[in-house]
């Protein structure tokens, strides 16, 4: 799966929920502030610029899927982060990092196990992999009104069965980071409520860039509205999220 470009301004606009999430998995990471650190799918680099803070006299590493996002991150960023475009399931670091931290970024992912043995791959021995991303019954009542929508006119033809997520378990999870090679693994959900006063923004931007790829482009803004019109103003989301700790 080639990883899709992004619409990085508006999704910078509306993504302070997700760097208030984002942050406290920043905060599980315990930093001295001089390692060397890797950020699994930056985005905008909100929470990357957390991190640059957090490593006065360290290094830190971004990457993202988008070039979009990349040039978003570089904007806000300068020179206290390496940012470069890649795919996180084929990642390549100069040499072995401290930590990586993702966040809101693997249920993009088809294949987590080829996904963690990459991750493996850029740690050190002893390195830390702490990461969120969207889990088991993340964003179901979207889900729902996605499949309805995809079953008739005009959409059955481009979004029927369409599926762009992988939203994992716990178990499952575990079981994949020890199988790529993860000394120790823990994973648990967490829900948290999420509320945003621009819907359709926030819908095409984080949610349903995927399903717009796919659609015509005279189609696209009717099922970001669609989608919006079913939950009101403001939308209101109960995001499960899926945590992972991990040590090389």
């Amino acid at each position: 799966m080639t990883p899709r470009d992004w619409e990085a301004t508006t999704y910078d606009r509306v993504s302070a929920p997700m760097a208030t999430l984002g942050v406290a998995v920043l905060d599980r990471l315990d930093l001295r502030g001089d390692e060397t650190v890797l950020d699994a799918g930056c985005g905008s680099g909100r929470v990357t610029e957390v991190l640059a803070d957090r490593l006065p006299d360290g290094r830190v590493l971004a990457v993202d899927g988008s070039p979009a996002m990349v040039d978003e991150a570089r904007a806000r960023l300068g020179d206290r982060a390496e940012v470069w475009v890649a795919d996180a399931a084929r990642l390549e670091v100069p040499e072995p990092v401290d930590a990586i931290l993702s966040t809101a970024t693997f249920h993009w992912i088809p294949d987590h196990e080829r996904l963690f043995a990459a991750l493996h791959r850029a740690l050190r021995p002893g390195g830390r992999l702490v990461a969120q991303c969207g889990g088991r019954g993340q964003i179901a009542p979207v889900l729902a009104v996605l499949a309805e929508l995809a079953a008739g006119p005009p959409y059955a033809p481009y979004l029927q069965s369409f599926d762009p997520w992988n939203f994992a378990g716990p178990e499952e999870t575990e079981a994949r980071l020890r199988a790529a090679g993860f000394r120790e693994a823990r994973c648990w959900l967490e829900v948290h409520p999420l509320v945003s006063d621009d819907p359709e923004g926030f819908l095409r931007s984080t949610i349903l860039g995927a399903h717009l790829e796919r659609l015509p482009e005279e189609l696209r803004p009717a099922l970001v509205h669609d989608v919006a019109a079913r939950f009101g103003t403001p939308l209101e989301l109960d995001y499960v999220r899926l945590n992972l700790d991990a040590v090389a």
